[in-house]
Order: structure tokens, then sequence, then C-alpha cells
């Protein structure tokens, strides 16, 4: 049975985000509060004691939901803290959805703030459970390194389009977020700078791989009936679809490292729920984990917006450049933003809102009224991932 449309519609009303850098000088409760009162701030008769219920995503930055009601000093407020590797600010947007959708809450908030800067660990920090010794015992980028020659086995490309490819996510991406004054790195990056990085895993270098940051953002819903009360752009969640996969994917022969079976089947039912039949033609923009080069590549193809063999074509001929035929990652991605854990989904879903809203400035994207986030966690064969669907008419 796949999931379905919810029974009440839900807006998004009001976003707010944060920076994604270095916040050396500031807290995880200061960067919820940043991004809560920009929310908050920009619904000039809406406060906080509106907010019926909330929501807080983090991986390492909190243990509960006192995690988010401590800096805001919410008092007699139900909260919420969520993790879902990666995926943890799409998991806390997801929960606040359903529950405004179920008629349980008119307002409802859903937030992610993650510190790893000053963690004193390089990369993503966690903390596994005991296990029986079979797991499989890689870095991510080791994992992730697997799906370019995986895809060049399976398509018939070499060494050299696959690198040509991969450059050109990483070149693209970078030059998006040169164009945003909340993207962690804002210069954008040659061809040769990105292959001649140093090495981190097979054909992965430092450039590939996105990068380590702070930062929080955070959205207030409401059911799509009441959305013109609070504003007159709001944004809709048209499809929604979260999948956790069984790691089966590391544990039989059959998984070739070209696909996200989970990312599959989540885009195949919040696109059902939506209505959108051809995603290539009828979606205008795409924010993606673009956790390193060769993600995005095989994401083009799982979201069905290139046929399978094919996207790494149509990222070189420029289809997903910002003023391509589908702009994938206007806003800079992860490649540009870095990856606080609990934060990035909410804020591949910031620049949608902001696209659907015309509201991007100098990275706005004509027309748009269709946008996917695509946020995934875990690792190629076992996997948890979550698409949503937004548009500007309900």
């Amino acid at each position: 049975m796949a999931s379905r449309r919810t029974t009440h519609d839900v807006a998004i009303v009001a976003m707010g985000c944060t920076p994604f850098r270095d916040h050396w000088n500031s807290s995880a409760d200061d960067l919820l509060v940043d991004a809560v009162q920009e929310c908050v701030g920009s619904l000039p008769d809406v406060t906080l004691d509106d907010v019926d219920a909330f929501w807080v995503g983090t991986q390492g930055s909190g243990m509960s939901g006192q995690t988010l009601a401590r800096p805001l000093r919410l008092t007699g407020k139900p909260v919420t803290r969520v993790e879902n590797y990666c995926a943890t600010g799409s998991e806390a947007f997801r929960n606040a959805a359903f529950a405004v959708a179920s008629g349980a809450y008119d307002m409802v908030m859903a937030t992610g703030v993650e510190k790893l800067k000053d963690s004193s660990y390089s990369g993503l920090s966690a903390v596994f459970p005991p296990a029986d010794g079979t797991d499989v015992d890689w870095t991510a980028p080791a994992g992730f390194s697997l799906l370019a020659p995986a895809y060049q086995a399976a398509f018939g490309i070499d060494e050299r389009q696959m690198r040509a490819a991969m450059t050109r996510v990483a070149v693209k991406n970078h030059a998006n977020g040169a164009r945003n004054d909340r993207a962690q790195f804002r210069r954008a990056v040659t061809a040769e700078t990105v292959e001649r990085s140093p090495r981190i895993a097979g054909q992965l270098g430092v450039m590939d791989c996105s990068g380590v940051s702070d930062g929080a953002a955070a959205a207030i819903l409401v059911r799509a009936e009441d959305a013109h009360r609070y504003t007159d752009k709001p944004v809709y969640l048209r499809g929604m679809s979260f999948v956790a996969g069984s790691g089966a994917g590391l544990a039989a022969d059959g998984y070739d490292f070209t696909t996200f079976p989970e990312v599959v089947t989540a885009a195949r039912e919040a696109y059902e729920q939506a209505g959108v039949t051809d995603p290539a033609a009828q979606i205008s923009l795409a924010e993606v984990h673009d956790c390193f080069t060769p993600t995005e590549v095989v994401l083009m193809e799982d979201l069905g917006f290139s046929a399978r063999g094919t996207a790494w074509r149509d990222i070189l001929d420029g289809r997903y450049d910002a003023d391509g035929a589908l702009p994938v990652n206007t806003d800079g991605g992860l490649k540009s933003f870095g990856h606080p854990i609990g934060a990035t989904g909410l804020r591949m879903m910031f620049e949608c809102f902001t696209q659907l809203r015309g509201e991007a400035g100098p990275r706005q994207v004509p027309d748009a009224r269709l946008a996917v986030a695509q946020n995934l966690g875990g690792q190629p064969g076992s996997c948890v991932a979550f698409v949503a669907v937004l548009g500007n008419e309900r």
C-alpha cells in the first residue's frame, strides 16, 4: 500500500533559514532562535504563542524537545525531537505536516539545527549502537565513491566522461552558491580546481564532497484553506513520501550501486499524490541531496528527470544549469552550503519556498510553479529517502 494524500491539504506560510557556515560564536540555541525569529517575523500578526506544536530535527545537537523549548522559552507547548539520518530536517517537516493535516493543530512549526564545526570531529558525528560485527565499516566518501565506477560499467561510459559529469555538478552548484549570501562557499570554481583537488576515496576528490557547516531553518505550516489568512503567497505541499530502506542492498548480490531504490519509491508516491505524470517536463526546479557529485548524477535518473544511463550527458548539456530546462540546486546545494544534518532538509524547502514565491533574486527561476525537495540519508544500498513536491497553486 502506497502513501496517500492527507485528508487536509497543507501550506507553508513562512520560513526562516540562517546562513550555513562556521558559526564559531553561535550555539545551536542561537541558530534556532535566529531561524525561528526570521520565520515568525515574516508574519506580522503571528507570535510563537499562536503555534500549537513544534518539531525539531537534530542528530547530535540535542536529545529531546527541550532542544527547542529552552531557547524559545516555550511554556505548555508540545515539542518533539526527531532524527532520521541526513533526512532529519525533512522528518521534522513531515511530522509537522501530518499533525496539521490531521486536524489536531491549526498551526505548527518544523525546525532543524546542527552544530558540527566545533564538535572536535571531522565530518558527521554519529554514535552507533552495539551490533553483531557484520555491519559494513566504511566512510561516507568510500560508500558513495562506488556509484561512479558502477554507473560507468552499467551504461558503458568511460572514466573521462563520468569525471566530466561529476565535475560539471560541482562547478554548477558552486556557481549557484556564489549568488547566495546564505551559502558557506560563495566562490565559483573551475573544472581544473575540481579535478585537481586532493583525492579522498575512489574517484572522489575534496571538491566532489559536500562540506561541514552549522545552520538552522524553520517553517510554519497551516491547513491550505487557512493559508491566505497569513500570507498572500503561500506554498502548498502537493505530495510527500518517506521510505526507510531495509538495508537489503548491502546484504544481497542484486544491488548494483546505480540507483537509490528508496528514492525511486518515494518519488513515485510523491508524484502520484501531486498529479505529476512527467516530472522531467512538469517540475520547474529541484533541490536534491548532492552529498557527493556522483550522487546528483544518479538522482537525476531516480527522480525521473533523465532516462536511465543518460543523466551524465544531460548534465554536460546544461539541462540542470540555472538557465537550463530543469534547474537543480539553484541555491548551491550541499556542495555550497555544507551539511548540518538536522537543518539540510528544511534548507532545501526554504529554497523551494523562496523560488515559488518569486523571491530568489538573481537565482530566480522564471515562472516557477512546481518544485521538488529530495533528501536522503544512510549509504548506497541502505538509505532513508524523502521526496516532496511543492507548488504555488493549490
